[in-house]
């Protein structure tokens, strides 16, 4: 039996796609065809399918809802599981929120606010996935998941599926003990408490107006390319290393924040990569510190 069949055989037929573009499931809107896409609907199958894969030495990433990532315009050769648009949903019991790894931040948030509770609203702008969240830490406008998450289920390197709880993860800025270590996750869960929805609301609807005025959500882009360097911020050192507006091919530095790589004109995968490069060699030769991309890149370029 060949590797579709089996794949085939644990998710069904409508969750395996073959020679799948990856343009269609990233926020950069570029990529080439991965060998296989699967979109796995419950945690079990997450766990056999890679079994599977590890048993047969095939390669395979698991990505959520594609904010984050760049697959090379060659395409990944392996299997890209997808974590989001089956693996969703969300429940919540008194102040906490338990959610799949595939729910969206936003979605979560908008829930948060119909109950009443707050503390998420800074990820209610963040274009990514709840594993995605946990995985890298992620944060904005002074909030992180380290401030409210309690809890996570998580698949392990040795395949085991276990509870693992905040205080273990390592979490820091833009990392955790998943990101270093391996690791899948599956669910988590958050704390929140008791708020006023309307007030809420309006905190959202804030933090709204502060992105839309300060960041090109206009174009197709992987929010901040660049992690942020120790007493440093990667949007000011661009700037003044003159490169506002700075173009390959179809890839510009945001001439509305620096800190973003646009696809302005329907870029390849190898014009974002080559302007992300230039610019961290350019930023490191005027002020000797470099600059690395917060955002990944798989598959291949050439």
């Amino acid at each position: 039996m060949d590797l579709y069949q089996e794949l085939c055989g644990i998710l069904g037929k409508e969750n395996v796609f073959t020679k799948e573009p990856m343009s269609r499931h990233t926020t950069f809107r570029a990529g080439g065809p991965a060998d296989y896409f699967v979109t796995p609907e419950e945690e079990g199958q997450v766990r056999t399918v890679l079994a599977l894969l590890k048993e047969a030495g095939v390669p395979f990433y698991v990505m959520g809802n594609g904010s984050n990532l760049l697959v090379g315009d060659w395409g990944y050769r392996g299997v890209i599981l997808q974590i989001c648009k089956k693996m969703n949903r969300i429940r919540i019991q008194d102040a906490v929120i338990h959610a799949q790894a595939g729910a969206l931040l936003s979605k979560i948030a908008a829930e948060a606010q119909a109950e009443g509770l707050t503390g998420f609203e800074f990820a209610s702008g963040i274009p990514g996935t709840l594993g995605g969240a946990v995985m890298m830490n992620a944060g904005a406008y002074g909030g992180e998941m380290k401030h409210v998450l309690t809890r996570a289920q998580v698949l392990d390197p040795t395949g085991e599926i276990r509870e693992v709880l905040a205080e273990e993860m390592e979490l820091g800025y833009r990392s955790s003990v998943f990101s270093r270590k391996g690791g899948v996750i599956l669910s988590a869960s958050v704390q929140l408490e008791p708020g006023d929805p309307s007030e809420i609301q309006k905190r959202m609807e804030e933090l709204k107006i502060q992105r839309t005025s300060k960041q090109p959500l206009e174009y197709p882009s992987a929010g901040s390319t660049f992690k942020r360097p120790e007493g440093y911020f990667a949007g000011k050192l661009i700037q003044d290393a003159g490169l506002r507006g700075f173009q390959v091919g179809g890839a510009q530095v945001s001439e509305k924040h620096c800190g973003f790589v646009i696809n302005k004109e329907q870029a390849s995968a190898t014009d974002i990569r080559s302007l992300m490069e230039q610019v961290s060699e350019k930023v490191y030769a005027q002020f000797g510190v470099r600059l690395e991309p917060e955002v990944k890149l798989i598959g291949d370029f050439s």
